[in-house]
């Protein structure tokens, strides 16, 4: 199939056609680039439930990443926004989905407008373009930051990490403070691996009683030390990056909703990263756009454990004669379960 080979195994429209002419079957470039258009038409109804899916969500998952924008003679920095829904890290039964936004910059005003009517909790990083969504007086509520231990610990990690130094010509420089750093947090990450997909409140009360005093020691230690080092060290950058926002961070201890990491944003992200690889560019905004559309579609389905392919090929076959108003069975996670009923009934 066209979308899956293009926005899953991420091969251009270009290569496509050769590979289809290879074979005798003549499709030409613009013939293929107005299928993909007429297909994303036509399943943006789903790409509209599915972000209303996610955005029901008490607590979800936020992240971009640089996308290459075709501009005049020359290529500008455009973004991909991820926003992910999973609620099963604390236990949660509504199906995970992930919907994805283009846009020509990296303004704030761009999660301004895709969060617009969401009141829940935010899992990103520290990106400042995020900060007008947690002010007070912000309309229909504050968003509530929940900051990415992994984000923090990635600080300490390159200037502790002795293998990656060590295939560098420079001499080995390894900071003891970020060695402890990294220590001290994977020990908090080790325990809380063991209350994933744990209820939200029997998740919250062993953190509790396990994780808040490590966490607390990690401040301590962190505070203590901080006033030893110059502003200009990177191991003082790493501390002022979580210590500046130490409530966004220890606000897991609090809500057993919230994760310890944006992993989950992170991953969402990592297919359009390995794309870009294949395919260097977006030709335009309206192709960013179906590029949104459609990864929001794949990435649904595979969190779902739903075949993408198989999917989009029953949907689009279908799609024209269903029942407007029953849309939302086509949804991967409805479709799935509608197809082990039926496997069932055979």
């Amino acid at each position: 199939m066209i979308l899956y080979a293009k926005f899953a195994l991420h091969q251009p429209l270009n290569r496509q056609s050769d590979e289809y002419a290879r074979e005798g079957v003549e499709l030409p470039l613009s013939t293929l680039a107005d299928d993909v258009g007429a297909c994303t038409a036509v399943l943006q109804p789903l790409v509209d439930l599915i972000r209303v899916h996610v955005l029901a969500g008490a607590r979800i998952h936020g992240d971009d990443t640089p996308v290459p924008l075709l501009a005049k003679g020359k290529t500008i920095q455009a973004r991909l926004w991820a926003y992910v829904r999973d609620d099963r890290p604390f236990g949660g039964t509504d199906p995970p989905a992930a919907v994805y936004a283009f846009s020509r910059d990296r303004g704030g005003a761009h999660p301004e407008r895709h969060l617009a009517h969401y009141g829940g909790i935010l899992q990103a990083d520290a990106y400042a373009g995020f900060n007008r969504l947690y002010e007070p007086d912000r309309t229909p509520g504050p968003i509530i930051e929940a900051a990415c231990w992994a984000h923090a610990r990635r600080k300490f990690f390159v200037l502790a990490d002795i293998a990656a130094k060590a295939r560098g010509k420079k001499p080995i420089i390894v900071s003891p403070l970020a060695f402890e750093a990294v220590k001290r947090i994977d020990a908090i990450f080790v325990l809380e691996r063991d209350i994933n997909g744990v209820h939200a409140d029997e998740r919250l009360a062993r953190r509790q009683t396990d994780i808040a005093p490590l966490v607390a020691d990690l401040e301590r230690w962190m505070r203590a030390e901080r006033t030893r080092l110059s502003r200009h060290a990177d191991v003082a950058k790493a501390m002022d990056y979580m210590l500046k926002r130490w409530p966004a961070f220890t606000r897991f201890l609090a809500d057993g909703h919230i994760c310890l990491s944006n992993n989950a944003a992170e991953r969402a992200l990592r297919a359009i990263a390995l794309g870009r690889k294949a395919w260097l560019f977006a030709g335009s905004e309206r192709g960013g756009d179906r590029a949104a559309a459609m990864y929001t579609l794949i990435h649904s389905a595979k969190l779902n454990d739903v075949d993408p392919r198989a999917w989009l090929a029953d949907v689009l076959g279908r799609i024209a004669n269903h029942r407007i108003t029953d849309l939302a069975a086509l949804l991967p996670w409805h479709w799935a379960a509608e197809r082990e009923r039926r496997k069932l009934a055979a």
